[in-house]
């Protein structure tokens, strides 16, 4: 662990404020993680970070309580993305700060969140009354993940991509696992999530890849890292022309954390899954 991450409140007991802070929110420079799997420059992908929030709560003009669901999409071209726990307590500072309606909360969380990402963050938020209309969905795409491997290691191996692509089939397909899991950078916490690839080029064993992501299962890296770190692998390994990386996480204070990369494709689906 580097001083910037040993400075993370991840870890550590910490008030929570009841009143709206946005210094509790803290940036993490994303070019740190990005060295350690050689993307400098042009990034290969473009893509956001969709967070999905379902604690929110402010008080009314008049001191009543409103709860709320926010969706936040990053830009994955921000210098910064939001450590979690900085974001769940800013988050909860809102619970006794008062707002005029919703559009003044939604607002002010787009001006924090955009300052400390350091780009414009999308913010929308839905009202208790909209709550139905969210539904849960499936990963498109085929499974993997009925394989039946023997599998006995579980510290994070690129290297059994090596030959998983077949030079001579060329593919257009879409596939899913729900077995991704890996720790948080700090304090090693599980998070738990699945993942879509969608790809064109040499055909990619499947074997092979659900080997690589059952790999992950003791690596410690944020969120938006291992998507990254995936994206990056598959393409020096596999070499596909188009290449998707997708993964809905479940959440943790109620946050769950769906990166999306891809050199292909610029739209992504807010897919809530049962898990999440």
């Amino acid at each position: 662990m580097n001083d910037f991450e040993a400075s993370l409140p991840l870890g550590k007991q910490t008030p929570y404020k009841a009143e709206y802070d946005p210094a509790l929110l803290c940036p993490f420079p994303r070019q740190l993680k990005r060295d350690e799997i050689g993307v400098t420059g042009d990034l290969p992908f473009y893509g956001v970070d969709l967070w999905n929030a379902y604690e929110l709560s402010w008080l009314t003009p008049l001191g009543k309580p409103v709860v709320a669901m926010g969706e936040f999409r990053f830009p994955c071209t921000s210098p910064n993305l939001i450590e979690s726990k900085s974001f769940k307590l800013y988050l909860n500072s809102f619970n006794q700060t008062h707002c005029p309606d919703p559009e003044a909360a939604a607002t002010l969380m787009k001006q924090d969140l955009s300052a400390a990402a350091g780009t414009s963050v999308e913010v929308s938020l839905l009202e208790a009354g909209q709550f139905e209309q969210l539904q849960f969905g499936q990963l498109p795409g085929r499974c993997i993940d009925e394989q039946d491997l023997e599998i006995d290691r579980y510290d994070l191996d690129a290297g059994v991509l090596k030959g998983a692509a077949d030079g001579n089939r060329t593919v257009d397909e879409t596939l899913h696992s729900h077995l991704l899991k890996s720790n948080c950078l700090v304090t090693s916490q599980p998070d738990w999530g699945s993942l879509m690839i969608r790809y064109r080029g040499p055909k990619i064993d499947e074997a092979a890849l659900l080997r690589y992501l059952i790999s992950f299962r003791q690596h410690n890296e944020f969120h938006e890292q291992c998507v990254e770190r995936i994206f990056v692998d598959l393409q020096r390994y596999c070499q596909p022309e188009q290449l998707t990386v997708y993964a809905r996480y479940t959440r943790r204070g109620g946050l769950d954390i769906n990166p999306f990369r891809s050199n292909f494709e610029t739209e992504i689906e807010n897919i809530r899954l049962a898990r999440q």
